[in-house]
């Protein structure tokens, strides 16, 4: 099963490989054309509200609650049973997202007072963030079909367009912020409008290969109005505990937008850039894992067999260790010299490199907590128990929430990245004693030695790449073509110490697929 898990995770690692690298070359084009600059903190805020609508309720609660449902349907129902659940389960899904669109603007400017109450003291900023939010937000009804395409595409094992799909997104801002904002008074609207684009592209392109596997939905309005008792109720039911336990990350990121309003101008901007590198290896790599892993942890579970869904745990949890703990370490040590390469252009200044590097270096911290997260998660919903992650979710929020306010005034924007570090351990930590003690997930043995290999690897790998890379002030005076060079030749270092380390300590990838004691 784990050898036939990592074929599946690796294709959804190259297909989000695609997708993250427009990311990126996406992200590069705002810090270039639009820097830390007022127009990029509106759009950011603006943005973030219907992403975390997005990630909570479609990719996030609706996806959890609908694929352990449809692995049911698809495990043990008839071909007309289950096309007749997709059909009724559209029809409502669209209904409901489509009403949070249109109160969502309606509400544009209760909305941004509320998540970056701070844009109060400066209209303009304000005002554009309002019109931005108003335009993003019908985003929300096209992504969230597109996470019931991806959710009926997984369950048949069909990873690759729902994790290349994001690409759409990607080409249509880089396209938006290159092309159209340099000459628009309004930059904030054209980026805007370039996101509603690329939600009703991404839609599209789903829609072939659901033909293709015989289970294109087709709503109706019989279907939206049917009192069915079954699966879709089963879904909306399960997702009400579920908004919160996927949400805990997002509450935390928007607290941490909030407390970022009052400071100074650039502070949004700053957490952005710097959380989008370092959600980089966590979208790369574990999402694949994660992604992957539901659906047959769902498997296992519907027929009983306890022991490979702890096993398949136990792989998903090594695995994820041996891709995050390095990645952790060379963030934190190239921290700097990442954002001098990526961002440092135009409107992106050596202020900015800094001070968002600090804050990447306080969010490497959790990367580790919040990659756990996403694979301890799924032990839950696979089963169907929605509720412990909530009641799990509410502490980890809470801890977010005390540390941001304890950190936020000494440290800044830094003390809010670390509060939102803090709490995705906290989060991961709980989540971990709660599926051993109920005897849910048996560790394998040789857990041990294999952490105390790993770190020693991992650390030993900074070292080397601490040590040569040198200080992040001649970096800062380096030419575009030099930084991309040094770069390039210190991640190929630390990449290749790591693994030759490891591999002399006696880690093997084998291992992994088979389980065999390391």
């Amino acid at each position: 099963m784990s050898s036939k898990v990592l074929k599946s995770a690796f294709v959804v690692s190259v297909m989000t490989f695609i997708s993250r690298i427009s990311g990126l070359v996406r992200d590069v084009a705002f810090a270039s054309y639009l820097g830390s600059s007022a127009a990029a903190d509106a759009f950011f805020v603006a943005f973030r509200i219907p992403n975390l609508f997005r990630r909570v309720f479609a990719e996030g609660a609706f996806s959890l609650a609908f694929v352990p449902v449809f692995s049911e349907y698809h495990q043990s129902r008839s071909e007309a049973e289950k096309r007749d659940f997709v059909n009724r389960m559209l029809a409502k899904l669209a209904i409901a997202v489509f009403l949070v669109s249109v109160a969502g603007i309606l509400l544009a400017e209760p909305l941004i007072s509320l998540i970056a109450p701070g844009f109060r003291d400066d209209p303009v900023k304000f005002a554009m963030a309002v019109d931005a939010l108003r335009i993003t937000f019908p985003y929300l009804f096209f992504i969230s079909l597109v996470a019931m395409a991806a959710g009926i595409l997984n369950t048949y094992d069909r990873f690759a367009i729902p994790a290349v799909t994001p690409v759409l997104l990607n080409i249509c801002l880089i396209i938006a912020a290159v092309w159209f904002v340099p000459g628009s008074e309004q930059p904030t609207i054209v980026l805007a409008i370039a996101v509603c684009v690329a939600g009703a592209a991404q839609l599209l392109l789903q829609i072939p290969f659901l033909k293709r596997q015989a289970i294109l939905p087709v709503p109706s309005l019989k279907s939206a109005v049917d009192k069915e008792k079954d699966g879709v109720n089963k879904v909306f039911k399960l997702m009400l505990p579920v908004i919160y336990g996927s949400s805990v990350a997002q509450i935390n990121a928007i607290v941490n937008t909030v407390l970022a309003s009052f400071l100074v101008t650039g502070s949004v901007s700053w957490l952005y850039y710097s959380d989008r590198l370092m959600e980089f290896p966590l979208a790369l790599f574990v999402l694949a894992i994660s992604t992957v892993i539901l659906p047959n942890l769902s498997k296992q579970h519907s027929a009983g067999n306890e022991r490979e869904f702890s096993r398949l745990m136990d792989w998903g949890l090594r695995v994820v260790l041996l891709i995050v703990v390095p990645a952790v370490v060379g963030m934190f040590v190239l921290s700097g010299q990442l954002m001098a390469t990526l961002f440092q252009y135009n409107q992106f200044t050596v202020h900015d490199t800094l001070m968002s590097a600090l804050s990447l270096q306080a969010y490497a911290f959790g990367l580790l907590g919040l990659a756990l997260v996403k694979v301890l998660a799924p032990g839950f919903y696979a089963r169907q128990d929605t509720k412990t992650p909530v009641k799990i979710g509410v502490i980890a929020m809470i801890v977010n929430l005390v540390f941001a306010l304890a950190l936020v005034w000494p440290f800044k924007h830094v003390g809010l990245a670390a509060a939102f570090s803090i709490s995705a351990w906290a989060n991961a930590a709980m989540l971990g004693w709660l599926l051993i003690k109920r005897g849910l997930y048996i560790p394998e043995q040789g857990w041990i030695m294999y952490f105390i290999k790993l770190i020693t690897a991992a650390v030993l790998m900074g070292v080397v790449v601490y040590f040569g890379a040198g200080d992040i002030q001649k970096w800062l005076d380096y030419s575009l073509f030099q930084r991309v060079i040094n770069i390039t030749i210190w991640i190929v270092i630390g990449m290749t110490s790591f693994v030759v380390l490891s591999y002399a300590m006696g880690l093997r990838i084998k291992q992994l697929v088979t389980h065999k004691p390391l």
